[in-house]
């Protein structure tokens, strides 16, 4: 079986964009489970003033090519206009989960 993938993009953000931001991406990620099928679930988390956490769950690494393509592990997505609200460029993490028994 396949490990479940966990993508974390993190976004600096100008603190006086912060609440900006947040409504911004909430908006344009609230429907991606539905467009991407290998996608189980997504979050967005918080740390203001300057910090937000885009976390999404995938069934595999074929289906995180699909969504962000062959260069998956290194590169974020980036949505056009983001950069007004960034102090730096997005930084993307993966995991798995290690079992505890």
């Amino acid at each position: 079986m396949t490990a479940v993938i966990i993508r974390v993009s993190e976004a600096r953000v100008r603190p006086e964009r912060f609440d900006a931001f947040r409504d911004w991406i909430v908006a344009m990620v609230r429907d991606w489970p539905d467009r991407y099928p290998g996608m189980i679930d997504h979050e967005v988390l918080l740390a203001p003033p300057t910090s937000l956490l885009y976390v999404s769950r995938w069934r595999g690494e074929k289906d995180l090519v699909d969504y962000a393509g062959e260069n998956w592990r290194d590169e974020p997505i980036t949505l056009p206009g983001e950069e007004e609200y960034l102090t730096a460029p997005l930084e993307v993490r993966h995991f798995t989960v290690a079992p505890l028994t």
